[in-house]
């Protein structure tokens, strides 16, 4: 929708690096019955009307702006979800990691509340699941599971 090339995340993040004002659009925050589960979706359709609203009115569609208020909600989600969640049970410390870890949005917002010590790799370490599946490695190595080199891919592999 704009033009942002893939992967999104990291394209979006640059788009609002550009000027844009997190405050321009106010776009829902993902907020679903259960209190841990999110979805975007509703975000994501926001912007698609609104994109087809500037279009309708001949206005030039304002990239920048989109992006850094899309990214807004989504941190304010994910911050919001994970510091209830941090509540909830009992936390003393949180960690963000993954891919979306790497998002300066996200992890200034994570670092910028004092509630919880906060745990975030380098980014150098923040890629999508590389991290996930070195340490399921190594969890089945030391449990004395052994592969041979033929192993097929098995995403519901249990770590037990």
């Amino acid at each position: 929708m704009l033009g942002l090339p893939y992967p999104g995340g990291p394209a979006i993040q640059k788009a609002a690096a550009e000027g844009g004002d997190p405050k321009a659009f106010n776009f829902p925050r993902a907020r679903l019955d259960s209190p841990w589960d999110f979805s975007f979706s509703g975000v994501k359709t926001s912007i698609l009307y609104e994109v087809r609203r500037i279009q309708a009115a001949g206005q030039t569609i304002p990239v920048a702006d989109l992006a850094a208020s899309f990214q807004a909600a989504i941190v304010d989600t994910l911050l919001a979800k994970t510091l209830a969640a941090a509540r909830e049970f009992g936390a003393n410390e949180i960690l963000v990691a993954g891919g979306v870890s790497a998002n300066t949005a996200l992890r200034a917002a994570f670092l910028g509340q004092t509630e919880f010590k906060v745990n975030i790799p380098k980014f150098a370490y923040c890629t999508d699941n590389a991290a996930m599946i070195a340490s399921a490695g190594y969890f089945r190595y030391a449990l004395g599971h052994r592969s041979t080199l033929d192993i097929d891919v098995m995403p519901t592999w249990p770590l037990s």
